[in-house]
């Protein structure tokens, strides 16, 4: 069965999924995702660690949630232990283009900010 639950913390928007994300699922995880900007999220951590399997759905899902996020000057983390979901983003090159943290109290701990040289 796959659920979607929508929590804040630390000022992120918490966006946790669980079950498998798939073309029957990926909807209504991406009228969630929506729904988070004009309510007022701009730092959204998307928790997929409890999700079992995503497909190209899914993905898809989750670029287009980035790229609205940007679009309002927000920022999209994504929590995904190791497992299959991890490793399609691997596998697919999206580990590249989003923040990935194994957990989401990783996703929200505050980073260092690049310096230039």
């Amino acid at each position: 069965m796959f659920v979607v639950d929508v929590d804040q913390r630390d000022g992120w928007w918490i966006v946790a999924a669980s079950g498998e994300v798939d073309v029957a699922t990926a909807p209504a995880l991406r009228a969630t995702l929506i729904d988070v900007v004009p309510a007022g999220g701009r730092r959204v951590v998307l928790d997929l660690t409890r999700v079992d399997f995503i497909d190209s759905f899914g993905l898809g899902v989750l670029v287009g949630a980035l790229k609205r996020l940007r679009t309002h000057g927000g920022d999209l983390r994504v929590a995904a232990s190791e497992g299959s979901v991890r490793r399609a983003l691997e596998l697919t090159g999206l580990d590249r283009i989003f923040d990935l943290a194994a957990s989401v109290d990783e996703a929200i701990a505050e980073r260092p900010v690049p310096v230039d040289e």
